[in-house]
């Protein structure tokens, strides 16, 4: 077997220490520790974002919606993006590796390298993404507390600093990041409480319930733009749930998955909303931090910057975290905290363009979270038909066989590639650009009504499922062993919540 590529097998628990070791080889029956509430911080942690503020206020401003209409795309989108994350968490605890990896069940051990490339470069754009908030984060503090104006110089050393410190929280793996999550996630609520009291006490609602109701293809597409930031997280869901032993409930699964990410999402989209209503510039702010300095008073704004800045910082993480598994998958051949740092050097450099050349966040940002979806959603609707289809096997996966490159893996299928998930992935994916408009280009499918309502991530992944469905069903190779010790409910077929 070839196991060069997925790094060296690990002496003793590769979590005992403070330091995760583990790559992306399964994790075995008595290393299955975990618990399902973990996830409910990590969810809340992954959202932890002042760019849902001003998502928000984009609603309020660009798509003309009112009060009730951006509580229910708030509300829609997290139940949507996240439910989708929740359900295909599950096959994290089914097969104890990363979704990346597990991928390679889905497209075989060659055929995953296309789409995991594809993902692997959306994820240096959230990255990138989150790294120059958190940069604007810091230049708006030093701003508020020192009176230091931001300048190129500034710049480039608060991104580093930033870049930095996540790369450092994300090596150091999914213990640290659990108990920065619960922490940050006290933190955070304790100061959005203290933000939402003080809006409470000084907005004019009057002025907020009297806004007129935008369309409802507005509302359709606006659901779409917030959805498209949980969307992204679909693929890495079974990176957080591959330590839950065999017996996790699938359900409590989901509901901590939505749970955790609809406490953040929803109250952080509706406050941009109404802060946009007293101040409509905000969306259209040349940063998206900055205006919490003129809405807020400084006694409020910083501390709440503050701890936006270490949830930005987990995000990031969380994402580095998982994307070094990726890189390990695509054949990186590092140690997983060794390969984050190519993704840390890719986001600083992407960062130093955006916030130095870049004329618009706010147009980069809404541009880059359309083909981010699209991107995301053509795998999503291969892997799920998959994963249905594991439902009522014995052996869901095999790990032997997920850490065998080479043709006696019984994930080779015809020459390393599963052609019925590469053709439904290929066709879903163009698609899905087809159906898209934005900035820098308009899909010749783009006029249509799932074009019109920004419904172009949807399509993407019903025709992708649609098409892995309706081709035979691919043919594996050998005989799959059940892991040791696996618990006899995990060797029954077993609902996965719709």
């Amino acid at each position: 077997m070839d196991h060069a590529a997925d790094g060296a097998n690990v002496a003793g628990s590769a979590t005992d220490g403070a330091i995760e070791t583990r790559g992306i080889e399964p994790v075995p029956d008595h290393e299955r520790h975990g618990r399902v509430r973990e996830l409910f911080p990590t969810w809340v942690a992954a959202n932890i974002s002042v760019l849902l503020l001003t998502m928000g206020a984009a609603l309020i401003v660009f798509n003309k919606l009112n009060f009730w209409q951006v509580l229910i795309v708030a509300a829609c989108a997290a139940l949507v993006s996240f439910g989708l994350v929740g359900v295909l968490s599950v096959s994290g605890k089914w097969g104890g590796a990363p979704g990346a990896m597990l991928s390679r069940a889905t497209f075989g051990v060659r055929g995953n390298l296309f789409p995991g490339a594809i993902l692997w470069v959306a994820r240096f754009g959230w990255e990138t993404i989150n790294a120059v908030t958190g940069a604007y984060a810091v230049l708006t503090v030093l701003d508020l507390v020192l009176g230091v104006k931001s300048n190129t110089a500034l710049i480039v050393v608060t991104l580093f600093a930033f870049v930095a410190c996540t790369f450092l929280v994300s090596g150091m793996g999914r213990k640290a990041l659990n108990v920065c999550n619960k922490w940050s996630t006290y933190l955070f609520g304790v100061f959005s409480v203290l933000v939402l009291g003080y809006l409470v006490a000084t907005i004019d609602w009057s002025e907020v319930f009297s806004k007129p109701a935008g369309t409802t293809a507005m509302m359709i597409a606006g659901i779409g733009t917030i959805a498209a930031g949980g969307i992204s997280w679909v693929p890495t869901g079974p990176d957080f749930a591959r330590y839950l032993p065999h017996a996790a409930s699938g359900k409590k699964i989901v509901g901590a998955t939505v749970s955790g990410a609809g406490l953040v999402m929803v109250p952080m989209v509706l406050m941009g909303g109404v802060m946009a209503v007293a101040t409509p510039k905000l969306a259209e702010a040349p940063d998206p931090v900055s205006f919490l300095g003129d809405i807020l008073p400084t006694w409020l704004a910083v501390p709440y910057l503050v701890t936006a800045i270490v949830g930005m910082l987990l995000i990031n993480s969380l994402s580095m975290y998982s994307a070094g598994f990726t890189a390990q998958t695509m054949g990186v051949k590092l140690p997983r905290a060794m390969a984050v740092s190519i993704n840390a050097i890719i986001s600083l450099v992407g960062g130093l363009l955006l916030m130095l050349v870049a004329k618009s966040f706010l147009s980069s940002f809404i541009t880059f979270l359309i083909l981010l979806a699209v991107s995301f959603s053509a795998w999503i609707g291969v892997y799920a038909v998959d994963m249905a289809r594991r439902r009522s096997r014995a052996v869901r996966y095999d790990a032997e066989a997920l850490m065998d490159t080479g043709p006696t893996s019984r994930y080779w299928y015809v020459g390393g590639f599963c052609w019925q998930a590469m053709t439904a992935w290929t066709v879903a994916l163009a698609a899905g650009i087809c159906f898209t408009e934005c900035a820098w280009f308009s899909g010749p499918l783009a006029s249509t009504f799932v074009g019109k309502y920004g419904l172009g991530w949807a399509a993407t992944i019903v025709i992708s499922a649609l098409v892995m469905a309706i081709l035979p069903t691919p043919r594996e190779t050998g005989t799959a062993t059940a892991p040791e010790g696996a618990a006899q409910s995990e060797r029954e077929p077993e609902k996965v919540p719709a």
